[in-house]
């Protein structure tokens, strides 16, 4: 990625565009301005505009290429590192460490994957705990509820019709399992951002490898036996899993 040169800020409401017309950040967005910046970084990598080894501008050089403050930069910036999208080394800068699946440019809300993320972060702590209490609470009725979810959502990725639905049905009658209305709660105020998480990762399984495929269904299957054999523990951990795994599914190509 050549060395940006310092354009002016915009006036507000008004979108900058990069001199190659491929980055743009927008005033007035509703989307917040590192979660765009994030995006467009994002969105660089998935097309090859940037690859693994390339580095990438200074935040200096960023936040004058944009014309929004350096903690907005370092934010982006710090959110592609935890993501392993980048890599920061000490006296030399910060370099491209992995890329996405180069078909995720194909699908759409690929601009909001960095709040579908934060989303994720989210889930980890909220589902591993919902999986631990369902695995100790749950009654038999609520096993049969999400097993009947796992074995449709099994059936409907075999047949590359899966959908986000079939997928939050099977999550969603997890958390209600847990027996505390708040964490079924808390993920539908968070519905729209897992909704779109899971869009981009289905459509990922559902073009990828049968390899792949096997791999979502085998960590569903292992959340249901934790749960259905009472081990609240191991049910954390495999749900816990799932969710870190389906994480790195998305921004890693290596895991196709």
């Amino acid at each position: 990625m050549a060395r940006p040169k310092a354009t002016p800020a915009p006036a507000p409401q008004a979108p900058e565009h990069d001199p190659a017309g491929a980055l743009v950040l927008e005033r007035g967005h509703r989307v917040r301005l590192a979660d765009q910046l994030y995006g467009q970084i994002f969105e660089q990598i998935v097309s090859g505009g940037l690859n693994v080894g390339d580095k990438l501008p200074s935040e200096n050089e960023i936040s004058e290429r944009f014309g929004v403050s350096r903690p907005v930069v370092r934010e982006a910036l710090l959110r592609l590192r935890a993501d392993g999208l980048i890599t920061a080394h000490q006296g030399l800068g910060t370099f491209v460490s992995h890329a996405p699946a180069p078909r995720l440019k194909t699908f759409n809300d690929v601009q909001n994957v960095s709040a579908y993320l934060r989303a994720q972060e989210v889930r980890v702590a909220l589902e591993g705990d919902a999986a631990r209490l369902a695995a100790l609470r749950r009654t038999d009725e609520q096993l049969k509820k999400i097993a009947q979810a796992h074995a449709a959502f099994a059936d409907s990725l075999a047949r590359g019709q899966v959908s986000a639905e079939a997928d939050l049905a099977f999550h969603a009658s997890i958390a209600e399992a847990s027996g505390n209305d708040f964490y079924l709660g808390v993920l539908e105020s968070i519905h729209e951002s897992i909704s779109g998480f899971m869009r981009l990762t289905l459509n990922l399984t559902r073009t990828g490898s049968r390899q792949r495929a096997q791999r979502v269904v085998d960590e569903h299957a292992a959340i249901l036996d934790a749960i259905r054999e009472q081990d609240s523990e191991r049910a954390r951990v495999a749900m816990q899993f799932h969710l870190g795994q389906a994480r790195h599914r998305l921004v890693d190509r290596e895991r196709d």
